[in-house]
């Protein structure tokens, strides 16, 4: 049975490597039976995959979080749950950044808590839409101030860029982790933001590791999609292809990793995460996932050590793409453009 490998954020908390992540489970990828995705969780805990991602905004997604803890305690112990770790993010409504008030902050936070049935939450991403309204840095010291009586234990932050998480620092501010954009078509972290980390002793929680699915055994050959995609996320990771620099390279870079799985009896996105979780900075990566079918191939990430043959490789392939521009999330977060226009705001729900 492979063992998942652990990262310390702190002497008493350790996470596992791979993460499993939420989203899926909030309804936008096919309808989510409850009881099942329960069991699932528990299967996923079981294998040794003892860390989990959700947020306020995914629909339905703490109270499913919520109940697996409770049923994983009545099967093993409460002192069991000693191992489970749930990060949770914070994201206030676009159309409230304005007039969010302290109390209405602690309000979602404690929401949170009893959606998820804790006292205090194990780790809080904070993310904020338009650094132009309201007051994002007062927002994080009314989490720090949250964090210090006891609601939350690690203070953390989501998709913001290296100029303001370098204000965060230079105001004092605690960073655990923060969650970010990076596989092998996106290197944004790696402009400014992964010297940050090293300066100010913080890790990268990194998502979209495999873009959505593209980076899969799945599209291997197979002719560039014309007109609607399945979903959102396919929408989103397309046009990352496309500046990342066309269809063509893409499929190079799959081939490449083709070659690297099968000297490692594995598949394209064990290996597509297991290079970045090979990056500096880097505590662990999300695999979003609706019930275990992938299960076995998410441990695996864990178990891979790529070769410098195998890192020279993707190399080779890397080095003909064009950088994506901007630092992290900044691409995503002009709301007119190609990819902040088909964000969906204002998800948070009493």
């Amino acid at each position: 049975m492979t063992t998942l490998p652990k990262f310390s954020l702190a002497p008493d908390y350790a996470i596992s490597r791979v993460i499993r992540g939420g989203w899926q489970l909030a309804g936008g990828h096919g309808a989510i039976d409850k009881k099942a995705a329960v069991e699932d969780l528990i299967a996923t805990a079981e294998a040794g995959i003892t860390t989990f991602d959700c947020a306020d905004i995914y629909t339905g997604v703490e109270e499913i979080i919520g109940a697996f803890r409770k049923a994983y305690a009545d099967k093993h112990g409460s002192e069991a749950l000693d191992a489970i770790h749930v990060h949770t993010k914070c994201v206030p409504d676009l159309d409230k950044l304005s007039r969010l008030t302290r109390p209405l902050l602690q309000e979602t936070i404690d929401r949170s808590r009893a959606r998820l049935g804790v006292e205090r939450l194990d780790l809080v991403q904070f993310h904020w839409w338009d650094y132009e309204q309201g007051d994002w840095l007062q927002t994080m010291h009314w989490l720090h101030e949250f964090q210090q009586e006891g609601r939350l234990r690690f203070l953390s932050c989501t998709n913001f860029d290296s100029d303001h998480v370098a204000s965060m620092k230079a105001d004092g501010l605690p960073l655990t982790t923060i969650q970010l954009q990076y596989s092998l078509l996106d290197h944004r972290p790696e402009k400014r933001m992964a010297a940050l980390a090293t300066e100010h002793d913080f890790h990268f929680l990194c998502y979209g590791t495999v873009a959505g699915g593209f980076l899969s055994d799945r599209w291997l050959g197979v002719a560039e999609p014309e007109g609607d995609l399945e979903n959102r996320s396919l929408i989103k990771y397309k046009l990352i292809i496309e500046d990342f620099g066309g269809w063509d390279l893409f499929q190079s870079l799959l081939q490449s990793l083709r070659t690297i799985a099968d000297r490692h009896d594995t598949d394209i996105s064990t290996i597509a995460s297991a290079a970045i979780l090979a990056r500096p900075a880097v505590a662990g990566v999300i695999v979003g996932a609706r019930n275990r079918s992938h299960l076995a191939a998410n441990l695996g990430i864990g178990a891979v050590t790529l070769t410098p043959d195998d890192m020279a490789a993707i190399d080779t392939i890397l080095s003909q793409s064009t950088p994506l521009e901007g630092d992290v999330y900044s691409l995503e977060r002009d709301r007119f453009g190609r990819h902040g226009s088909i964000m969906k705001y204002n998800l948070n729900k009493e």
